[in-house]
């Protein structure tokens, strides 16, 4: 891309309104009951999240996408028992995360994520 389209391309980045913007979003839960738990997972999967691991999702989620997951996920489970936690990060902090040993189950990763890690 020569530097003209770069100057542009930040500009139209100014301009967007920033609920739009997208982050890389990490959903880790921990549910007793296998029913929430299946459904919590299909919430994830709706909005387009990735299985990393059993009770681990990641995928590109705005601010209202973030915050309508976590009310569903809310109203699935059971929150004196049951946590789900929903973390955004930007790009930075991402080429920040480090995998120890197995991170995660690459048959459960679509080839994007995975591109993401390495």
């Amino acid at each position: 891309m020569n530097k003209k389209a770069n100057q542009k391309k930040k500009a139209n980045q100014k301009k967007a309104n920033p609920e739009e913007l997208k982050l890389l979003v990490w959903v880790i839960y921990d549910i007793t009951e296998n029913r929430p738990r299946q459904k919590v997972s299909d919430c994830c999967k709706s909005y387009g999240l990735y299985r990393v691991q059993k009770s681990v999702f990641l995928g590109d989620l705005n601010a209202n996408e973030r915050d309508s997951l976590a009310v569903e996920c809310e109203e699935l489970v059971d929150t004196d028992r049951d946590s789900v936690y929903v973390f955004p990060m930007d790009e930075q902090s991402f080429k920040k995360v480090q995998l120890i040993g197995q991170a995660f189950d690459k048959e459960l990763v679509s080839d994007e994520v995975i591109t993401k890690f390495f």
